[in-house]
């Protein structure tokens, strides 16, 4: 069985983070999703609440596993004997920190990380800024999935 892990803090999970995961869901028997708990940063959401939206989110590929890990992604990946790690890349500037860490992650254990060049449609897109702009009032359904959007309006009313 071919699997591979798409890493992220996802908070919130966006059409870009969608269009990497549903590319590799295509390309992988299964792909986990796997939340980066840091708990050094205070999400907008609760690590269970992005797994709800990104499980909701990604109902409809059929292959896609959702959880949370703290540590090493390496770690994770052997735990679980993935062998590839999915990377999106918005920019140049991206790549030299993720080459980095793919030279990192296959000195520690021989995962492989494979590179997936974002579509342009979304070459901008994180989900701090995404954030940031709804904060301020600014309209982000075009960039989410629509109960991630709802969540984050749900959200942003309550503070």
């Amino acid at each position: 069985m071919r699997r591979a892990v798409c890493p992220g803090s996802f908070d919130p999970i966006t059409n870009g983070h969608l269009d990497i995961i549903g590319r590799a869901a295509k390309l992988y028997d299964v792909v986990h999703v796997a939340i980066m708990i840091n708990p050094s940063k205070k999400g907008l959401f609760t690590v269970e609440e992005r797994i709800e939206l990104i499980r909701e989110a990604t109902a409809d590929y059929g292959n896609i596993e959702v959880e949370a890990f703290h540590g090493l992604l390496v770690d994770f990946c052997k735990q679980r004997e993935i062998p590839a790690i999915i990377r999106g890349l918005r920019a140049v500037s991206d790549f030299d920190y993720e080459l980095q860490m793919a030279q990192m992650n296959i000195g520690l254990s021989g995962v492989e990380t494979l590179f997936v060049p974002t579509n342009p449609t979304y070459s901008f897109l994180s989900s701090s800024l995404v954030k940031e702009v709804a904060t301020w009032g600014g309209d982000v359904s075009h960039l989410l999935p629509p109960a991630v959007n709802a969540a984050l309006v749900q959200r942003l009313a309550e503070r």
